[in-house]
């Protein structure tokens, strides 16, 4: 009897070891998740890997058996001789799909400064935007991140399969060389304020709008309250202040442009705004990201920010409302579109 309590003893000690070291291990994994999980968003894909799966998935459908069992042995030789560390340069790809508020702005920073701490002068940043424009400082900080690629003499390209207008193209223009799908549209250097008033509804309804400001230009057009001559000519005073600012801009990094002829606020697509300088090559960013795969080693780069529940919620909400606002933006240009 006593060796049994002795062997169950010893079975009891074993077992409590286990548990003991199961639970260490999982509280270590754990930790070192919540350690890591600020650099968790950060995403790397090999689009060189990338192309060559999608490229051997056709060849073994397309190819006979045997034809194909010798192709399969040739790349897997490839494959081992190919240094990527050192023979070839890195073209860095980023994607920026752009709202009124360009939220993806804060995604943008993280994956430019990840990029310039291992980026060569050699290496190359390529840029996928797709922009309707919208806020203008939201769009200028945007655009400030795309500029620390050219500070640091890095080539970078802007490449437009859809669309670049206002703030888009004032980030487009940063770059050293925008490329543009031929019905790509570019362009709308201009400024605009759409403010409804809804003064003679309630005063139709007799609601007082009571408006109380210290400076006498705190607030000029107001959406409730009667607008002036005085207030409109101040607003269009403050849009023009904008505009010369984003001439300016445009001009730092596009010297060559015909400012009188392409910021009047129209828009233009793919041939006719490289005829006008807004872009220097018709090509779609799927082309030039397979020339690049020729002789770089090409890499996405993206950054998904980590949010709570609650701010989660909200940039739902958020998003929804951007959404709608683009839909209407969207339509301004696409009814201009032949039917």
């Amino acid at each position: 009897m006593t060796e049994f309590f002795i062997e169950y003893g010893l079975f009891l000690l074993k077992t409590l070891t286990i548990l003991v070291a199961i639970v260490v291990i999982i509280g270590a994994v754990t930790l070192v998740s919540k350690k890591a999980v600020h650099h968790d968003g950060l995403e790397i894909e090999d689009l060189n890997k990338r192309y060559r799966m999608m490229a051997n998935a056709v060849k073994q459908a397309v190819m006979k058996k045997e034809a194909w069992k010798k192709e399969a042995k040739a790349e897997k030789i490839r494959a081992k001789g190919d240094d990527r560390s050192d023979t070839k340069p890195i073209a860095f790809v980023i994607d920026f799909k752009g709202d009124l508020k360009a939220s993806a702005a804060a995604s943008l920073r993280e994956e430019v400064s990840t990029v310039l701490e291992v980026a060569r002068p050699d290496d190359k940043v390529v840029v996928r935007l797709e922009n309707y424009g919208g806020v203008v400082h939201e769009h200028g900080l945007a655009a400030s991140q795309l500029s620390r690629v050219r500070e640091r003499e890095i080539p970078l390209t802007v490449a437009v399969d859809k669309v670049a207008a206002s703030g888009g193209y004032l980030m487009a223009c940063v770059a050293n060389k925008i490329v543009a799908a031929p019905f790509a549209i570019l362009g709308s250097i201009g400024v605009l304020a759409q403010i409804p008033n809804f003064y003679r509804l309630l005063d139709n309804h007799g609601v007082d709008f009571e408006m109380i400001m210290a400076g006498k230009h705190k607030r000029n057009v107001t959406m409730f309250g009667r607008n002036t001559d005085e207030d409109r000519e101040k607003l269009k005073a403050e849009l023009e202040e904008v505009h010369t600012l984003f001439k300016a801009a445009i001009t730092k990094y596009r010297p060559h442009l015909n400012m009188d002829q392409v910021a009047t606020g129209e828009h233009w697509y793919g041939a006719q705004a490289l005829g006008l300088g807004l872009a220097d090559e018709l090509k779609t960013s799927d082309e030039l990201l397979l020339e690049l795969a020729a002789d770089h080693n090409v890499y996405r780069v993206s950054y998904k920010m980590k949010l709570s529940l609650q701010r989660r919620i909200l940039a739902n909400a958020d998003a929804l409302m951007n959404r709608i606002d683009t839909m209407n933006w969207r339509r301004r240009f696409e009814s201009r579109l032949p039917r």
